[in-house]
């Protein structure tokens, strides 16, 4: 049994179906997925910013993208994955253009761990592009498992149901569910593929804190998961 899988197994509930990611983030535990989520509801906000926060800030017709178009922006790194393993990102265009922008490089940043994955480096340029703070550590610690178990993984994964909290103008929270029914660990040494069948846990729950910076690039800073959640279920 490879590493990654092992690890996978060890931190998964008894009689659980191991999905294709690591549940390293979801290690963060309900105490971190507790604080962003109370950072995003307790503000200064008047009270119809902050009835918004129940509420799905998605455009009643959501968009899917495989992939976020702002990667190719002047002095933006491109991010590529091979063809045989896509990220499809709902609910991207809410009408608001700095929600826009937030869930365009959010989008991005789930892209840059992926690449690294596929790569099989810690190192690349859009990784540290679109991370920074505890985001930026937690996700070379997850990319790394892929590569101690010389993984990578094939099919297409789902995120949907998009949620943004904006605060001021630099500071943004963004909750959303991933669907990995049809994603699949492959192993890169003998190409074998493992193909588990879904189970509640192929749907899992994140809550993210993005910072905008210098250069007005909204950072993935925070990042708490709950894999199994309700909220994603189909």
């Amino acid at each position: 049994m490879d590493n990654l899988t092992s690890l996978r197994r060890s931190l998964a509930p008894p009689g659980a179906t191991v999905n294709r990611r690591p549940t390293l983030l979801a290690a963060l535990s309900l105490t971190a997925v507790a604080a962003l989520t109370l950072s995003a509801c307790g503000s200064d906000d008047s009270p119809s910013e902050t009835d918004k926060i129940a509420g799905a800030d998605t455009a009643d017709k959501p968009s899917a993208s495989p992939t976020p178009s702002r990667s190719t922006t002047a002095g933006r790194p491109e991010i590529t994955l091979p063809s045989d393993a896509k990220n499809v990102f709902e609910d991207q265009e809410t009408g608001d253009a700095t929600k826009d922008a937030v869930l365009a490089d959010a989008a991005l940043s789930v892209n840059s761990i992926d690449e690294a994955i596929f790569e099989g480096s810690t190192g690349t340029e859009a990784l540290k592009f679109y991370n920074t703070g505890k985001a930026l550590s937690s996700s070379i610690t997850y990319v790394q498992q892929y590569i101690d178990g010389n993984d990578t993984w094939v099919g297409e994964t789902r995120y949907f149901d998009h949620k943004v909290t904006l605060r001021g103008d630099d500071k943004a929270y963004v909750t959303y569910c991933s669907d990995e029914s049809k994603s699949y660990i492959k192993n890169k040494k003998t190409g074998k593929v493992d193909r588990d069948p879904a189970t509640k846990d192929s749907y899992v729950l994140y809550h993210t804190a993005l910072t905008k910076n210098g250069a007005g690039v909204w950072q993935t800073n925070d990042i708490a998961s709950e894999r199994g959640a309700e909220e994603c279920q189909p």
